[in-house]
């Protein structure tokens, strides 16, 4: 498979999961529908990237697995702080502490449990896949890896639309240097399943026990 026809499949199946919740009749539907999705959205996109063999310039040599596994590991905790020091300069600079983005997804994960599958799994999936191997990996065929990383984060942060652009974007450049350093994007996918499904279990635990946060 080209790499051409390697992207263009793998955006139109990000878009259909993406908005396929969209055109169901309740919420009930809609959330069942968001999590089979993202899981077969995901599925999918894997399929997709073990079928075509072109590699990107950086993945002519990657880490062992070993390597790649606990890169992605400590990739997790790395990650946990740069959003904490992201969102520091955000509120110093008058930005709001709040995510809209995990407020709306918990609300999502209490009204239905199985949305955490979609959050945790098929979301950082589908998201690795195409930020990161399809429009980083596009870029840098076309031009250089740092343009690719610098396009790649931005479209991450802005689809999130949330307003914590510095956040985002600095997350999603750490994600595709973690790529780029190991060759891998199982390295960054570890990581960004990992931070989800974190952020998720500290949330669900705050919020059942009812704990205060200053």
């Amino acid at each position: 498979m080209t790499f051409k026809k390697y992207t263009i499949f793998s955006f139109l199946i990000y878009i259909v999961a993406f908005f396929a919740p969209s055109f169901a009749f309740s919420i009930e539907q809609s959330l069942i529908i968001l999590t089979i999705g993202y899981i077969l959205g995901a599925i999918s996109l894997i399929y997709l990237y073990k079928k075509q063999t072109i590699k990107l310039p950086f993945e002519e040599v990657r880490m062992s697995w070993g390597r790649i596994i606990t890169l992605g590991l400590v990739g997790i905790f790395l990650a946990i702080i740069l959003q904490n020091v992201m969102l520091s300069i955000e509120i110093f600079f008058g930005g709001q502490m709040e995510s809209e983005n995990t407020s709306n997804i918990m609300e999502l994960i209490f009204h239905q449990p199985l949305v955490m599958l979609a959050v945790t799994v098929g979301g950082p999936i589908m998201e690795e896949l195409l930020f990161r191997r399809v429009i980083l990996g596009g870029v840098t065929r076309k031009s250089n890896v740092w343009i690719g990383v610098l396009v790649s984060s931005l479209l991450f942060a802005l689809v999130h639309q949330d307003g914590h652009l510095l956040l985002y974007g600095a997350l999603g450049a750490f994600f595709s240097l973690q790529y780029v350093v190991t060759g891998s994007i199982w390295t960054s996918i570890i990581t960004h399943v990992g931070m989800n499904s974190l952020v998720v279990i500290v949330n669900l635990i705050v919020e059942t026990m009812g704990i205060q946060v200053p």
